[in-house]
């Protein structure tokens, strides 16, 4: 098992690398794959222009969509464990929805930076997550599609808040608020990093958490009989992911679909086993979004999209998929 997770850490690790490195060098200011093995080397002036837009705009930008993929990624899974159900994850949940609220009512209220906005957007997330899981009450399939759909409603619902919020914003909150609503990479700077480092202790926490995953696929009855304390594990995941979602939705807005598609994905191929995926979530979830990225910035001729638009035209078919397939093996 060991070597295994060593080879898979080591392949999507380079993924992630190679596509780090296609974020930075491709863009619409001219700079060849040459000038910035160039910059990296140190063999290119530091005051050239190329330099300052790899160092200032595209390397934060890569940082911020590797980090906000990893910790969606990684959301999808743990919940996709917790509920059993390959159709979860923060965005269709309404966690993603209920942390984009707090955020924006953070935003209007003049709350700091860190950690005003980020506590704001948690207590979103949690008081939606409560109200999802409180529609649960059981593990049968009937009552995990209450979840599911309770989670779409709320989803919906949070949506009219948003845009009730901006209608009631002035002017210039509005134009902020709606480009941060379509996930929106641009603003940030290195400045913010330290936000981010706080996920790297809840990325560690749910890696060592990943043999109670395996054993909740089983049933919370088969867990709790191997030993796993069910509710402590399902509090502190539940928490955890949490968090982590309200800090990325602060930072980047709203990325749709990204816990639904690399989960999935990976679990195709490497199979249920929690001690790969937490790893590959991760790798693999930052490398996915950096490319989502990548094509947002560049399909366009007339300037570039929201990245949420291209997560949700891979995601949303692939939701459709899953659900149908879902549907027939009843």
């Amino acid at each position: 098992m060991i070597g295994r997770l060593v080879l898979i850490t080591l392949g999507l690790g380079l993924l992630l690398a190679l596509s780090g490195f296609l974020g930075i060098a491709i863009g619409p200011s001219g700079a060849s794959f040459g000038d910035v093995l160039a910059i990296f080397s140190g063999k290119a002036g530091s005051q050239s222009i190329t330099s300052t837009i790899v160092w200032q705009i595209r390397l934060p930008r890569v940082i911020l969509a590797a980090t906000v993929g990893a910790t969606l990624a990684l959301g999808g899974l743990v919940f996709q464990a917790l509920l059993r159900n390959p159709l979860a994850e923060p965005y269709i949940l309404g966690i993603s929805g209920g942390s984009a609220v707090g955020a924006i009512i953070g935003l209007l209220l003049g709350l700091s930076p860190f950690p005003g906005v980020p506590l704001a957007a948690f207590s979103g997330s949690m008081l939606v997550l409560v109200l999802v899981l409180g529609l649960v009450s059981g593990q049968s399939a009937v009552n995990r599609d209450s979840m599911l759909l309770g989670g779409v409603m709320m989803n919906a619902f949070c949506g009219a808040i948003i845009m009730f919020l901006i209608s009631v914003s002035q002017t210039s909150q509005v134009h902020q608020i709606l480009f941060w609503l379509m996930g929106d990479f641009t603003m940030f700077n290195t400045g913010q990093l330290p936000v981010l480092l706080t996920l790297l202790p809840c990325f560690l926490l749910i890696f060592v958490l990943a043999r109670p995953m395996n054993l909740l696929l089983a049933g919370h009855e088969s867990a709790a009989a191997l030993g796993v304390n069910v509710q402590l594990a399902s509090l502190v995941l539940l928490v955890t992911t949490s968090f982590m979602v309200s800090i990325v939705v602060c930072q980047s807005g709203l990325v749709g679909f990204v816990g639904l598609v690399v989960p999935h994905i990976l679990r195709m191929v490497l199979g249920p086993d929690h001690r790969l995926l937490v790893p590959a979530s991760i790798l693999g979830g930052g490398a996915y979004l950096i490319l989502c990225d990548l094509l947002a910035r560049t399909l366009s001729s007339t300037g570039e999209m929201p990245v949420g638009i291209v997560t949700a035209m891979i995601g949303a078919p692939l939701f459709i998929v899953l659900l149908w397939r879902s549907r027939r093996c009843r």
